[in-house]
């Protein structure tokens, strides 16, 4: 064989081997992409809920006016946000917002008692198990391309093609030091 031949196979080679890796980092980012596609069905879900529980618990907490106003502006945040990244940062923010407002409703026994307050809570409840589980498999295909970007020898190619490390959805510092407490059980 020819020399010529053997570079010409050699570069062959490597172009397969570029495109390779170039179609396996775009189908892990598609599968990022699509699983914040489900984080978004159910994150609409709690947006539409949102203005729902605000009403029931309006009359009920009138002075309570800035938790309220805090969700309120919390959700419209989110629904404003364009990008992933920006989603998740605002997501955190209402769902920061909304454990503050669970924690106003404990002080009033009326508005735990009232029906249809208690279908928008369990609503909310089923929704965020939702958004959890939704979650954890966005978590999982952001690892997934993360990690194909940063070994070798993808990340050769990744920065030149555009691909870079994703953020997760995660709990934020907040919402974390609020799960690693036990609960207070009371009598």
């Amino acid at each position: 064989m020819s020399t010529t031949w053997i570079i010409v196979i050699v570069v062959a080679v490597i172009v397969i081997w570029v495109v390779v890796i170039y179609n396996g980092l775009v189908r892990l980012r598609q599968n990022r992409e699509n699983a914040f596609a489900d984080i978004d069905v159910q994150l609409k879900q709690r947006h539409d809920l949102v203005p729902q529980l605000i009403g029931a618990v309006k009359g009920y907490m009138e002075h309570e006016r800035g938790t309220l106003e805090a969700v309120t502006n919390a959700r419209q945040r989110a629904m404003g946000a364009s990008s992933i990244n920006d989603k998740i940062s605002a997501e955190k923010e209402l769902s920061h917002a909304l454990s503050g407002l669970s924690i106003q409703v404990e002080a009033y026994p009326d508005l735990k008692a009232n029906a249809n307050f208690m279908n928008l809570q369990t609503e909310l409840a089923d929704i965020e198990n939702k958004l959890a589980a939704v979650r954890r498999f966005f978590n999982s295909a952001t690892k997934e391309l993360n990690i194909a970007v940063q070994k070798f020898p993808n990340v050769i190619f990744a920065g030149m093609f555009g691909f870079k490390s994703e953020a997760m959805f995660d709990l934020g510092e907040t919402n974390r030091q609020t799960m690693d407490k036990a609960p207070e059980v009371k009598f």
